[in-house]
């Protein structure tokens, strides 16, 4: 039987006024408060308690932050110890006993080969800081200026990382077909689909008459997260790796969202065994709070001091949390445990979309899990269907479960539960969700049956 959350009699006045200056006050660009109108108070692990005294199960934890949840006890606990031990919260670049613990436990957690000829650059606070760190770093030891990247990428919201997620247009910027299995771009899918991907590329960069501007790198994620949960098959990116090693481009791995065991392992390249060059982190790392860095191969580190440089890249509180976050994750093989209870969540979707046909495809690795809704009466293969995902979005809302929508079109619903996530808590996620998809499609079939309003 679903679990249902019970509304309350009636919004405080406090959770609705909030809510109104909020729409008044802030920028057209809001995005998540559109759709998750509501305002948290409290949090603990999976659960947020909003104004109005409704209790949520959050599985978008800050999408992807939050590994351990909301106010996890030894993040507090870290946080707590540099506030009371007098420290400087704002130190710029320098060295501090916080940051060195960070470095310490973030090189013990990478791929031994990669750790042994690292180095580390602090950016920004956010992750489109890193991957503009990265590319400032590849074109000054390349120096070289085009770029490589994929359709569906996401890789923030600068400039830069913005042309190489296709958001704006840059002539420097080549784009490259990434291996869609439910949407192949060459109609194939599966093992032959993404080896054609991988031959486009190969030959597109030996085409003397390609167009290609010479690449200062290539840039990926091992598992596309805002262009809809779709995981890179682990043969195609052994593939990307020996094409880019064989040219002397150095491949940049985005895990900005994958990384601290989100996918069932500490990073996803991990699942492939490769060993990039560049590695951009951040969400996750700061354990709920903003740090960015990049770690790289050594024979990259020539570019000059200042070359890329950030007031706020020495936040002490951040680096306690994040040290602690990847400890503890590292010490309880969290990623153990999302490799497991992902595949279990993965094969409880499935069987539901058995009796759904609305649900085209269910796809992920770890506790990133995505579900893609479409429209089962048109000819296969089915059209998204953002719509019935908007409403499955806000049905969950509405029992208590919060969920994010991502996808070309906004047609993937989204799972990001913490890698806390108890057996109980998988399940409860899962009865609200199929409540919720249950009561969009009888909507969805009232519109259709009663027609257009006049």
């Amino acid at each position: 039987m679903a679990v249902t959350e019970p509304a309350p009699a009636a919004p405080t006045v406090a959770h609705e006024g909030i809510l109104r200056r909020q729409a008044l006050r802030e920028s057209a660009a809001r995005t998540y408060a559109r759709s998750l109108p509501i305002v948290p108070v409290r949090a603990r692990g999976l659960t947020i308690e909003g104004a109005d005294g409704r209790r949520y199960l959050d599985c978008l934890s800050g999408a992807g932050t939050l590994a351990l949840g909301h106010n996890h006890p030894v993040v507090l606990d870290a946080i707590r110890k540099v506030l009371d031990s007098g420290a400087p919260l704002h130190v710029l670049d320098l060295a501090t006993p916080v940051k060195d613990a960070f470095t310490t436990e973030l090189f013990a957690t990478l791929p031994p080969r990669f750790a042994r000829h690292a180095r580390v650059q602090f950016c920004g606070p956010a992750g489109t800081d890193a991957v503009e760190a990265a590319l400032t770093l590849v074109r000054t030891a390349t120096g070289r200026s085009g770029l490589l990247s994929f359709t569906g990428a996401y890789h923030g919201m600068t400039a830069g990382a913005l042309a190489a997620s296709g958001g704006a247009p840059d002539v420097r910027v080549t784009r490259l077909p990434y291996p869609y299995d439910y949407r192949c771009p060459f109609g194939i899918g599966g093992e032959r689909g993404a080896e054609l991907a991988a031959r486009w590329t190969e030959n597109l960069l030996d085409d003397p008459k390609g167009g290609v501007p010479a690449p200062a790198a290539m840039i990926l994620e091992p598992v596309q997260g805002e262009g809809g949960v779709i995981p890179a098959p682990d043969a195609w990116l052994r593939r990307m790796r020996e094409i880019t090693t064989a040219r002397s481009i150095p491949l940049i791995a985005d895990e900005v969202q994958t990384g601290v065991g989100r996918t069932g392992t500490f990073w996803a390249v991990e699942h492939s065994g490769i060993t990039p060059d560049v590695m951009v982190l951040s969400k996750a790392i700061g354990g709920s709070l903003p740090l960015a860095v990049i770690v790289y191969h050594e024979d990259l580190d020539c570019w000059q001091p200042g070359a890329h440089a950030g007031t706020f890249r020495g936040n002490q509180l951040a680096m306690a949390a994040g040290a602690a976050t990847l400890a503890y994750v590292r010490e309880n093989r969290l990623a153990e445990r999302a490799a497991l209870l992902g595949a279990r969540m993965l094969g409880q979707l499935q069987g539901l979309a058995a009796n759904h046909p609305c649900i085209g495809d269910v796809r992920g690795r770890g506790l990133m899990i995505g579900v893609e809704l479409v429209s089962p009466e048109a000819d296969a293969p089915a059209p998204p269907d953002p719509v019935l995902a908007r409403a499955v979005q806000q049905e969950c809302l509405r029992r208590g479960l919060i969920v994010e929508l991502g996808g070309r079109q906004s047609a993937v619903v989204r799972l990001l539960p913490p890698l806390t996530l108890t057996d109980e808590q998988a399940a409860a996620v899962l009865d609200r969700f199929a409540d919720a998809l249950a009561a969009a499609e009888r909507g969805a079939l009232l519109r259709t049956e009663s027609g257009p309003s006049h």
